[in-house]
């Protein structure tokens, strides 16, 4: 905790602002996103097509206008975008507390969903432009507080969701009503580059036309479809095997906290080791290799009793958040080399927009293919399968890092 605070203080005001608005952000989030589609179903007695409609709004609300709040932070600049996802983010949640009709539900979950597309670009292109040189360094920390958020935020929603779902609701609107007054009083403007009358359009059209960009992006898919099986593959083989009861239920837990726990704890020294020693474009490879060795346990354990499977479960999930640690602040770095510095927050709503796209489908792929292995008898497979997309996906960032993504994008095409 000692070496976090003495890279924090390291870093101009902000950054130091920016890392702790993405806890806040994270704490607000998680406090409520888990326990929602149990409200729904609960309380409120939707249909399981009901719930899942509601909560794929949110999802594609986010994902799918990534792009759009990227190109808005770069024509308007990151704080008002960072302010406006925030004031509508408040908004969203204190709806979800207090209307139980389904369109009214519908409109909350987009406006949750719209306003992390508003600001996630916005926050993350800020980080970029104000650490200059030292990008890697300020994501790791920025990784570390979120982490954190995600760590601490379930513990304060089960608490709340306890005694009242709505109280949930109305806190974690109230976490982003504070965020929205702390930006509009103390985040700095940043000096933005002029802008000229360019058509939306044509600045999409020039990023498209950034070939190194687009490859990194298609090559990272992988990594987050990995990453995500914490939130999928491991939860479900850990419900199997334990029963959906309270053991069920630990051992999911265990995961979440193992996984957010070492992010926390390890991030600062993994990056600056793994810099030291291997650079950008070893890092990555690296820590997509040590992504992919993450499902070989579960895939030698297949079939074995619970006590093995836990075990293999929890050396995934190890794996896992140490591949993320190593990859995270060295990817962000890299999105902006091959922007050339220019448009940043467009190219990370692209970005983000591609591997939300990637990850849906493969978890599509995930899902169904967990389900047809077991019925078929082969239950090693799947676990197989997405080692082997983690091991093209390291080949194909190696071989990348070798050609274009290592000359940065010095001829990045202007709109």
């Amino acid at each position: 905790m000692t070496g976090v605070l003495r890279e924090y203080r390291s870093f101009g005001r902000p950054v130091r602002l920016m890392v702790l608005n993405q806890f806040t952000i994270n704490l607000g989030f998680y406090m409520l996103m888990p326990y929602l589609a149990m409200h729904l179903s609960g309380e409120l007695a939707l249909a399981g097509w009901l719930v899942g409609l509601v909560l794929g709004v949110r999802n594609f609300a986010q994902q799918g206008m990534f792009l759009i709040g990227g190109t808005l932070a770069d024509r308007f600049g990151c704080k008002p975008l960072i302010v406006a996802g925030c004031a509508l983010r408040t908004a969203g949640f204190a709806l979800l507390g207090l209307v139980d009709t389904v369109p009214a539900l519908i409109i909350a979950s987009a406006a949750t969903g719209f306003a992390g597309a508003l600001f996630n670009p916005a926050v993350r292109a800020y980080v970029a432009r104000d650490a200059g040189p030292r990008r890697v360094e300020a994501f790791a920390l920025f990784n570390v507080f979120y982490q954190a958020g995600i760590l601490l935020g379930p513990v304060v929603g089960l608490g709340l969701t306890a005694l009242d779902f709505r109280l949930t609701c109305l806190v974690a609107a109230g976490v982003f009503a504070v965020l929205t007054v702390l930006q509009i009083r103390s985040l700095p403007h940043q000096e933005a580059p002029p802008r000229q009358a360019v058509r939306v359009t044509r600045v999409w059209r020039s990023i498209l036309a950034n070939r190194p960009f687009l490859l990194f992006s298609l090559a990272m898919v992988g990594s987050y479809v990995l990453s995500f099986q914490v939130y999928l593959a491991l939860p479900l083989e850990a419900r199997r095997v334990m029963g959906p009861g309270p053991a069920g239920t630990a051992v999911v837990t265990a995961l979440f906290a193992v996984s957010a726990g070492l992010a926390v704890a390890g991030q600062l020294r993994v990056t600056a080791l793994f810099k030291r020693k291997l650079g950008p474009g070893g890092s990555l490879v690296a820590g997509l290799a040590m992504m992919s060795a993450a499902f070989l346990p579960p895939a030698l354990t297949s079939g074995s009793g619970a006590a093995p499977t836990v075990a293999a479960l929890l050396t995934s999930a190890i794996l896992l958040a140490l591949g993320t640690a190593v990859v995270f602040p060295f990817e962000m770095d890299t999105i902006v080399r091959l922007s050339g510095d220019h448009l940043v927050a467009t190219h990370y709503g692209l970005y983000n927009t591609v591997v939300g796209i990637g990850i849906l489908l493969g978890n599509l792929f995930t899902g169904t293919a967990l389900d047809l292995a077991r019925a078929a008898g082969t239950p090693a497979l799947p676990w197989l399968a997405l080692t082997v997309i983690g091991i093209a996906c390291a080949a194909y960032v190696h071989r990348l890092t070798r050609s274009e993504v290592e000359r940065s994008a010095a001829a990045v095409p202007s709109p």
